[in-house]
């Protein structure tokens, strides 16, 4: 597997998640809007909230700085008060993405040694994403555009070496991916959290007791509620604080991997932003490369309840 150059401090730079900002005054990509719209009416694998799982909210969190080792807690409960596992067991790209979620370390400056295993399991992964209606439109979207290879093998390898390759720390250790850090989540010397933007992981640490919600957090005038579909939280994980972590709730792998894939192959900056509405929400999504690779990707929610409307 090839790797890439030096991590160096990049990483400093991926997890911050700006001040929350006044959804009314964001200039919204509409072309983005339309294609990301079509595939939330596409994942059919989403779960239903009330249903499917259950979440509870409780109160607003405190500030905390970045870097800081405490936090206030404003949920004397977790945040997913139930979540329908066997659901989850069944849906083919469900039960392959929980088999990644063990294969790293949560910590930085660790080489991470890939074994035939991950690379199978990966594998599998991938092709039980392709295989979905959502990640076919993400594909043929972004063949139209000339961002991706038209073939679903030459597409496939693009998927890895974005999300799967990994990449090198300034010592030369090969230890974190794409898909390390925005899905699984990882720590920085011991210090800081960095990433962890997926529900599915957010639910199994929180029920191994490694992770604590403290709290929600949202703008002055827009509280969530328990049917919302991406929050801001702010959490604990393994003793460390996450000021503020944004993360979609009940949508299935192949969404998240198709929004961001898209966003990353239709901009060669460094950092990309753009603005959306998508079903009831304004969100900004945010993509950072390490060369051909995703380094950090995730929604940060500007407006919920159509109130950006």
């Amino acid at each position: 597997m090839a790797y890439g150059a030096s991590f160096g401090t990049l990483m400093i730079l991926l997890t911050v998640v700006q001040p929350l900002v006044n959804a009314a005054s964001q200039n919204v990509n509409k072309e983005l809007s339309n294609i990301l719209n079509e595939l939330w009416k596409l994942d059919k694998n989403r779960l239903s909230p009330g249903t499917d799982y259950t979440i509870s909210l409780q109160g607003k969190a405190g500030c905390v700085t970045r870097g800081g080792t405490y936090a206030k807690d404003f949920a004397s409960k977790p945040l997913f008060s139930y979540v329908d596992e066997n659901k989850l067991s069944t849906i083919t790209t469900y039960s392959c993405f929980m088999k990644l979620l063990d294969n790293y370390v949560m910590a930085t400056g660790k080489a991470k040694r890939i074994t035939p295993e991950d690379v199978t399991e990966n594998n599998k992964f991938l092709d039980a994403i392709l295989e979905t209606e959502v990640m076919k439109r993400a594909h043929k979207y972004l063949v139209e555009k000339r961002q991706a290879r038209a073939s679903q093998r030459d597409f496939k390898t693009d998927l890895y070496e974005m999300w799967f390759r990994l990449y090198r720390d300034q010592y030369g250790r090969a230890e974190s991916s794409g898909f390390k850090h925005v899905f699984v989540g990882e720590t920085k010397f011991g210090r800081e959290i960095m990433g962890l933007h997926n529900w599915v992981q957010f639910y199994m640490e929180e029920k191994n007791k490694h992770l604590d919600y403290k709290g929600y957090k949202a703008s002055r005038n827009d509280v969530p509620d328990a049917d919302d579909h991406v929050l801001n939280t702010q959490f604990s994980w393994h003793g460390l604080i996450k000021p503020v972590g944004s993360v979609f709730i009940g949508v299935s792998p192949e969404f998240e991997m198709a929004i961001f894939t898209i966003l990353f192959l239709t901009s060669t900056a460094k950092s990309s932003t753009a603005v959306v509405n998508l079903d009831e929400y304004q969100l900004e999504l945010v993509v950072y490369r390490h060369g051909r690779s995703i380094g950090t990707a995730y929604p940060k929610l500007l407006s919920s309840n159509n109130r950006h409307l």
